[in-house]
């Protein structure tokens, strides 16, 4: 009895500690740069994309990170990036003419891969299932979504013609590269603005969180298995808590307000496991130890992006002026 009940006891101490006990330690920062593309591989591997055509990688776990500018590419901003190991990884650029790039030697070279000159292009996010197969996503173009879609690992790209049509003032932000989920079954995606739906398999469902003005919405969305959490607020008013996010059911598609929410605008939002979540924005950083049920502020700091990584559960933040983050479980 006695060896039960400290084997309860120290499982109630290790959930308390990684529960509660995280901080925030800097890893990089200075470069006259904002971030808003973040891929990590592995605990080794880290690529970040930013403005003035500036793409960030780490081999070592962040103790170093290896800064370039992409060529012909100074004045573009690489929105989203993903990668697939130390030599091989996908950006977009906004905003028109589109391009998506693709290098295969760790970023010495960059190859073309799409794009799109139509007037009014803007490329938001981008999401992949695997290596193979991903799926990128625009503003609308005469109200119609731009989705195309990859299954070479982004060599080419097709453009996908079944696409929703939003209404007036709905869109998709560019914040985090993280609007978009590709699961192996299914993409899931979420508008902002004057609108903020929640889009699955050609159907659409008005979310319970604020819209109304441009600056208003969803800006991101993380999935663990058949849950969901949905990030938003107001980036005008990042102080407001009210309806900045909404948890989903993806079995039932119900949609739940969490006890506790953010504290601000979140533009950026991911699993650690299936219990644990994290969230970012201008004003702060929250984690959540009940699947996103109740938020707790665990640093002031603002950051634009947060990404785990693809194998094991290191998580790491970016923001403006090229700062670079880990999450640490003291």
């Amino acid at each position: 009895m006695k060896r039960i009940f400290k084997i309860i006891l120290f499982a109630c101490l290790f959930y308390t500690q990684t529960a509660y006990n995280q901080t925030i330690s800097m890893l990089s920062s200075g470069t006259k740069t904002s971030i808003r593309g973040l891929s990590v591989v592995d605990e080794k591997i880290i690529w970040a994309s930013a403005s003035s055509g500036m793409i960030a990688k780490s081999v070592d776990g962040g103790r170093h990170f290896n800064w370039m500018q992409v060529p012909n590419f100074e004045k573009r901003d690489f929105r989203d990036i993903e990668a697939f190991d130390s030599n091989t990884a996908i950006i977009i650029a906004i905003a028109e003419p589109a391009y998506i790039l693709k290098t295969i030697d760790g970023g010495r070279h960059w190859k073309t891969v799409f794009t799109d000159s139509t007037k009014g292009m803007f490329l938001d996010a981008m999401s992949f299932s695997n290596n193979k197969n991903g799926v990128v996503i625009g503003d609308p173009i005469n109200n119609k979504t731009f989705i195309a879609k990859t299954n070479d690992g982004g060599n080419t790209w097709i453009k996908q013609n079944n696409a929703p049509i939003l209404a007036e003032g709905e869109a998709f932000f560019a914040s985090s590269g993280s609007n978009i989920f590709q699961t192996k079954k299914n993409t899931y995606f979420v508008s902002g603005g004057k609108k903020s739906n929640f889009y699955f398999n050609g159907k659409v469902l008005e979310m319970p969180i604020i819209q109304g003005f441009e600056s208003t919405g969803a800006n991101a969305i993380a999935i663990y298995k058949n849950k969901a959490i949905v990030v938003a607020g107001d980036f005008a008013k990042d102080s407001i808590t009210d309806n900045n996010c909404v948890l989903v059911d993806l079995k039932t598609m119900q949609f739940t307000k969490p006890n506790t929410t953010p504290s601000g605008y979140r533009s950026s939002v991911v699993f650690i496991n299936k219990t644990n979540a994290i969230a970012c924005g201008l004003n702060g950083v929250d984690i959540s130890n009940d699947k996103g049920l109740n938020w707790k502020t665990i640093s002031k700091e603002g950051f634009h992006v947060v990404a785990k990584s693809k194998k094991g559960n290191t998580i790491f933040l970016a923001g403006s002026k090229g700062r670079i983050a880990k999450l640490i479980f003291n």
